[in-house]
């Protein structure tokens, strides 16, 4: 019996399901008749395809509005696929490609994410060093810091920011200078507990978290 490849979801409502990449041509997106239906607002209907071409395993981003990225750079063209790859869905949903050389994990661990900074997205609480903040983020400031925490290092663009912190709104009455006071208000939070930069700005692009250890 052939072994098929599977996508495993990591963190968030799709934590630990599997979808068997079982078509030569995979779909992902919101849209009821893609392969792996994903109904979150950042992810286009038809966002991402993985293609079987040449006896390989290859992805696309389709003109997503949000992107797709790749081990945490942004997908161009048709990327072939390795065991273990993380494929992030508008950095919002995280997969991860198990190859058909590999055996799939009864039960998947995600890594941990190394750095001063954690978050509990169950309580909504920020600690940084151990230390939590006190009192809480507001709403918008912790949609926005998750936002960011989960992509792990990568760029989250304004519009990825709008669609997360201000759902619904299309981005319709915020303005570039509302992003720019929420990032402000947010550093200035985590400031109480540590002087490091965590939240920098990538000028033309958008912003992404520097949680390395330091």
């Amino acid at each position: 019996m052939d072994e098929k490849p599977v996508l495993i979801a990591r963190e968030g409502q799709f934590d630990g399901q599997q979808w068997t990449i079982d078509t030569p041509e995979f779909t992902i997106g919101r849209g009821s008749d893609c392969q792996v239906i994903l109904p979150e607002r950042q992810v286009s209907r038809y966002h991402a395809k993985i293609w079987f071409e040449n006896g390989r395993y290859l992805l696309e981003d389709l003109e997503s509005k949000n992107g797709t990225h790749l081990n945490g750079g942004p997908v161009e063209g048709k990327v072939p696929l390795q065991d273990g790859d993380e494929i992030s869905i508008a950095l919002a949903v995280k997969l991860v490609f198990v190859g058909t050389d590999a055996t799939v994990p009864l039960t998947f661990d995600p890594p941990k994410k190394a750095g001063n900074l954690t978050i509990d997205q169950a309580q909504r609480t920020i600690s940084i060093q151990g230390q939590e903040l006190e009192p809480p983020l507001s709403l918008a400031q912790f949609r926005l810091l998750e936002l960011l925490y989960e992509a792990d290092g990568a760029v989250c663009s304004r519009d990825a920011i709008v669609d997360v912190v201000w759902p619904g709104t299309d981005g319709l009455g915020v303005s570039e200078q509302a992003i720019d006071a929420l990032v402000r208000r947010l550093r200035d939070r985590l400031t109480e507990l540590d002087e490091y930069n965590y939240v920098v700005t990538v000028r033309g692009h958008g912003f992404r978290l520097d949680n390395e250890p330091h």
